[in-house]
């Protein structure tokens, strides 16, 4: 890991204008968004996300295309800033832990993000929130979930939780792998971003200022389907498969 330090006015500065860009989104999603339609909401969050990334100075990187057909998108997980790298991707909705609602600026952006909150321990819920996501595929809108159910550093990969793919299988949609990391300009993985362990968010802000600038890689990678009735051990292989993909992609 590289630490390229910027000066500590240029920090100051990014960070104020950072900060004025979330407050400035706040208001678009409180003032403009109840006028505007879902393609146009959609849009927006594409443009501002893209707008974020540039003013934390992070050079998007994407590697491969989406399909044409909106599916499932399963990534692996390392920061609060990832949501912002995937909706610069393409606009997505995501499924999300419920006490992101409770974060200070990002939870109101995520609930006006078509975001999808999980209450943890809840099988009831769960069920509820699997027929929601099946629904939403259906109707042909990217949906995106982090399967891990939580983040790293960025320099291992956690098993993946199946249950959060069953919506895909249900719906007959494709889930598409995509390997997320953050490099420096010289292509070495660099951990600023990483927002685990007992890392605050305050931190991990503060962290990736202190870059001068950083990569966020995007690789997509191939498209996996499972039939419908292949039961618990076809949601089981497709969980590894797309680990796999992700894993080898990253680390190989």
């Amino acid at each position: 890991m590289t630490r390229a330090s910027t000066p500590k006015l240029r920090r100051f500065v990014r960070g104020a204008r950072i900060i004025f860009h979330l407050l400035c989104g706040l208001c678009w999603i409180s003032i403009a968004f109840p006028f505007f339609s879902v393609k146009r909401r959609r849009w927006v969050r594409y443009r501002w996300s893209r707008e974020l990334l540039a003013l934390f100075a992070f050079q998007l990187k994407i590697t491969g295309a989406l399909p044409d057909t909106p599916g499932l998108i399963a990534a692996n997980h390392v920061s609060w800033i990832d949501i912002f790298a995937m909706n610069a991707l393409t606009p997505v909705a995501f499924v999300s832990k419920d006490d992101v609602i409770h974060w200070p600026i990002i939870g109101t952006l995520a609930r006006h993000n078509e975001t999808i909150f999980l209450q943890r321990g809840s099988r009831g819920h769960a069920h509820t929130i699997g027929r929601e996501m099946a629904e939403r595929l259906q109707s042909g809108n990217w949906l995106a979930v982090f399967p891990e159910g939580t983040t790293t550093d960025g320099t291992h990969l956690h098993p993946f939780h199946g249950a959060l793919l069953q919506p895909a299988i249900d719906a007959g949609v494709a889930v598409t792998p995509v390997s997320l990391s953050y490099e420096d300009t010289h292509g070495n993985r660099s951990l600023l971003p990483a927002y685990a362990g007992d890392t605050s968010l305050w931190e991990s802000f503060c962290a990736m200022l202190s870059a001068r600038q950083l990569v966020v890689h995007l690789k997509i990678g191939t498209p996996v389907s499972i039939e419908p009735d292949s039961g618990n051990r076809g949601r089981k292989a497709l969980a590894h498969t797309l680990h796999e993909q992700i894993r080898t992609t990253l680390y190989s």
